[in-house]
């Protein structure tokens, strides 16, 4: 069985097991978090949200928050002597998807 959730304004396909990545969710590591907003469930029968599945839920393990690698932001312009330089790390969560619950 698989859902695909929405978490962070992206959608990410989990099945029991899986270790996902998505944008910074509140909460210490080792607690557990619970993702209601379901789109899709797969496996033996197929149900379709419109826009979530009601009732369906995804339990989660979080694991640990952190940062991504540095990105280089540079901004320039032609002509005007105008040169930034910038750095960012965007923030994350590690979930370990520990049930689906349809």
């Amino acid at each position: 069985m698989y859902a695909i959730v929405e978490t962070g304004g992206k959608q990410v396909k989990v099945s029991v097991g899986d270790r996902i990545y998505v944008e910074r969710l509140e909460g210490e590591p080792e607690s557990e978090v619970t993702l209601d907003k379901v789109v899709f469930l797969g496996g033996e029968k197929t149900v379709v949200g419109t826009p979530y599945v009601k009732g369906a839920t995804v339990t989660c393990k979080l694991e640990k928050q952190g940062l991504a690698k540095k990105i280089v932001v540079y901004k320039y312009k032609a002509k005007a002597n105008v040169r930034r330089k910038q750095g960012h790390r965007q923030p994350y969560t590690c979930l370990v998807v520990k049930s689906i619950n349809a």
